[in-house]
């Protein structure tokens, strides 16, 4: 449809997107980067078992579950920035708490109220508030990149600032991490001009109940769980399996992942690429899924040297971030016209919920059952979402689009039944409140002309 805006983003736009993504970006460092290391620094701490250290590395999910919709929907009513910088305080409250700990316990208690600073879905609708239609998109992929950015460096960096300055140390650091996100959010981050009521960016509670009963998003909510449930549990025993079957010390396994992360962020792009051109989406899922399952499987037959580790964690890692990469991409051609941001809230919550399940997980039958016992049960974790992906329908090749309505056109009832006449049109929604269409388009199909003959644009939208 003919575009009245610039096709690029503005100052405005870059700045707001750019800062939010930073403001991520380091916040999930301070996440991420305990992962590689608690496992074997930890269990220095008074009264650590790989029980606790499995639930110290899967606290921050149980918070982060309970409270990132509600924060979301927090943020509507009393701003975005308040509860932002809110988030922020916790979370670096939960650090201070973590980095002063002589426990495993004082630790724990730490991820819990890092978790707490749940801002995720908060920063999300700020984006939404700050950026134009045509350029939210491209903005929520910066964001996207930034989070696997951070990973990858919280991975490399988490050894090495562990190395140089203990776990208190680490805590530390991720405490300051979070105050430079709340400088980002103050001088770099432009204002808006108010919350705007986006479908497509916040929970709406009357998409709420069709999101959980969606067969389709449920299965891709399952998968999200599952992922970061192996993540956690795997990180509970990969670090000690490096130290005690391969011989190599915590202080060197920086360069493990630093080479594991390289090698599969190379390796997954030709499968992305390829599951987007040749619409085979569900096959690049499927096929991601059994390589982590049987990654898993390796680790537990296999992974008693140094070369069958490295290698295990570099397929690991090039499955997971194509997984990664690839379910939120899903998330968005599965959900229906104007639901995704609520689809999207259900599956971060999914994602939180896995993580702390993981780490719980993988210290209990590490301490109960022994090391290999991990690998088997992340296996058997794998095998369950395999048999549920696989009677996942091929998803719509489709993009979102959300338009203006004059007054006029939100009364039309028939104006919906005529959109999904048109030719590559699979699902809209008008939602009053908004003045606005929520549409569905397979843009190899669409026949452009007839949608822009049934929709004419409300004259103040521009």
């Amino acid at each position: 449809m003919h575009d009245p805006h610039s096709e690029q983003m503005n100052s405005h736009e870059t700045r707001a997107a750019g800062g939010l993504a930073l403001v991520f970006a380091f916040r999930m460092l301070g996440m991420f980067m305990v992962l590689p290391v608690l496992a074997t620094y930890g269990m220095d701490l008074a009264g650590a078992t790989p029980a606790l250290i499995g639930l110290a590395i899967g606290a921050y999910g149980l918070t982060q579950a309970c409270l990132q919709i509600p924060f979301g929907m927090l943020s509507d009513r009393i701003g975005r920035r308040p509860v932002i910088y809110f988030g922020l305080l916790i979370f670096v409250a939960g650090s201070v708490l973590a980095a002063n700990a002589d426990s495993i316990w004082g630790v724990i208690a730490g991820r819990v109220l890092q978790g707490a600073g749940a801002i995720s879905a908060a920063v999300m609708a700020l984006l939404s508030d700050l950026t134009r239609e045509q350029h939210r998109t491209k903005a929520m992929a910066m964001i996207g990149m930034s989070i696997g950015l951070s990973f990858a460096v919280a991975m490399v960096v988490g050894p090495l600032l562990t190395r140089a300055f203990g776990l208190s140390g680490l805590f530390w650091a991720t405490a300051l991490m979070a105050v430079i996100g709340m400088g980002l959010i103050a001088w770099l981050v432009p204002h808006a001009n108010g919350p705007l009521q986006h479908r497509e960016s916040g929970v709406a509670r009357e998409a709420f109940a069709s999101t959980l009963r969606h067969p389709d998003l449920l299965r891709l909510d399952l998968g999200i769980f599952v992922l970061h449930a192996i993540l956690m549990a795997s990180f509970v025993v990969l670090p000690l399996a490096l130290v005690e079957k391969a011989g190599l010390p915590k202080e060197e396994h920086w360069w493990v992942y630093l080479v594991a992360l390289l090698v599969s962020f190379v390796a997954m792009v030709p499968f992305i690429i390829y599951g987007e051109k040749k619409r085979q989406m569900k096959r690049v899922l499927l096929g991601a899924v059994t390589l982590l399952m049987l990654c898993e499987l390796f680790f537990w037959q296999f992974g008693d040297s140094l070369g069958a580790l490295v290698l295990g964690t570099l397929v690991f890692f090039t499955a997971f971030n194509l997984l990664e990469a690839s379910l939120p991409s899903l998330i968005s051609k599965v959900a229906p016209a104007g639901g995704k941001g609520t689809a999207m809230g259900v599956y971060s919550t999914s994602q939180f919920l896995g993580a702390a399940l993981g780490g719980i997980l993988g210290g209990g039958l590490f301490q109960y059952a022994g090391l290999e016992w991990v690998f088997i049960g992340c296996a058997v974790l794998c095998a369950i979402w395999l048999g549920f992906a696989v009677t996942m329908r091929e998803p719509p090749y489709v993009t979102s689009l959300r338009l203006p309505l004059s007054p006029l056109a939100v009364r039309d009832a028939g104006l919906v039944e005529r959109l999904l006449a048109v030719a590559g049109v699979t699902d809209a929604v008008v939602v009053a409140d908004e003045a606005a269409i929520y549409i569905k388009v397979d843009t190899e199909q669409l026949d452009r002309t007839t949608l822009e003959r049934l929709i004419e644009p409300a004259p103040a939208a521009c």
